[in-house]
């Protein structure tokens, strides 16, 4: 499915708010309620919008631990390393990535210091995982 620029428009706002109403995103877009709606049921129905989801305030964020961990990944172990990852419950996101790397736990979110230490303990244990690196998120300045 091709996205245009107004389906480009659209999914930014969901991003921004997906529970904004119709006449909302409308108004924004100055589109008809109706196309706006269509438009949302097309990228449904095409999967490209795979569902809606809840992002916690930064300030309730801020009081748990938060991390990027990297992680390099034996050879033939991908598949094995990212079934046990998924596992997890802390690591919310999960991402191949290119460079010295090969997967990134995009987030790895807990109570606190101890918790990471435990977490990033449990990631290196996984069987296919040679070594791991992180990185402790200080603050979100915006995402979409």
């Amino acid at each position: 499915m091709k996205i245009t620029e107004a389906d480009e428009q659209l999914l930014s706002l969901l991003r921004e708010d997906a529970r904004a109403s119709t006449a909302q995103i409308a108004r924004r877009l100055d589109l008809s309620r109706t196309t706006v709606q269509s438009r949302i049921d097309r990228l449904e129905r095409a999967g490209v919008i795979r569902g809606y989801t809840v992002r916690v305030d930064e300030g309730v964020e801020q009081t748990r631990i938060r991390a990027h961990i990297m992680i390099t990944v034996l050879p033939k172990k991908m598949a094995a390393v990212v079934k046990e990852l998924h596992g997890i419950p802390e690591v919310r996101s999960l991402q191949s990535v290119s460079g010295p790397y090969d997967l990134m736990v995009a987030l790895g979110v807990v109570a606190d210091v101890h918790q990471m230490d435990l977490l990033t303990d449990r990631i290196g244990a996984v069987d296919g995982v040679e070594r791991t690196s992180s990185a402790i998120v200080l603050s979100t300045k915006f995402e979409r």
